[in-house]
């Protein structure tokens, strides 16, 4: 079961908290667009060659200077718990992954007010790279995900989520 968990949670969790690290600045102005809880819009996402999960949340929360706090759970296609957890400072530093068999690290670099990109590692070794955007209004974020699953195989997968 755990082989099982492995795979599938490179086409589920990661994206979830890929999605998760994706972390946005904020601005002395604006509130940052990344704050909140964001819910996976499965039907609107796709897993490739992965399936996917069949419910993700991720909580991400303001943490020390322009730092912040990682939470993602779900539920996996086999019906696997998915619980996933770290805290990036966005300043493209590997930072420690806790929960996931398919990486160890996340190295979040913050492109603009409403993109980044998450770099996942495992052993040192990229793994899964995700660029990350929020809309304007703040209401929605896509992920877009590449990389090599556990078995070997490219995946690709593009995640919709939906603030709540």
């Amino acid at each position: 079961m755990r082989a099982t968990w492995t795979s599938r949670f490179v086409g589920m969790a990661f994206t979830a908290v890929l999605v998760s690290a994706m972390g946005f600045g904020a601005t002395a102005q604006a509130p940052d667009p990344l704050m909140g809880t964001w819910k996976l819009d499965v039907a609107k996402s796709t897993y490739k060659p992965d399936p996917a999960p069949k419910s993700l949340s991720v909580l991400i929360e303001p943490a020390s200077g322009n730092g912040m706090k990682v939470s993602v759970d779900g539920v996996a296609a086999d019906d696997t718990p998915i619980k996933v957890t770290y805290t990036s400072m966005r300043d493209g530093k590997d930072a420690p992954v806790t929960g996931s068999p398919v990486y160890d690290t996340a190295a979040v670099t913050q492109t603009n007010p409403h993109e980044g990109t998450i770099v996942y590692k495992k052993g040192g070794k990229m793994v899964i790279t995700a660029k990350a955007s929020v809309a304007k209004d703040g209401k929605t974020m896509t992920v877009d995900y590449t990389g090599m699953n556990p078995k070997g195989q490219v995946l690709h997968n593009v995640a919709h989520y939906v603030k709540q």
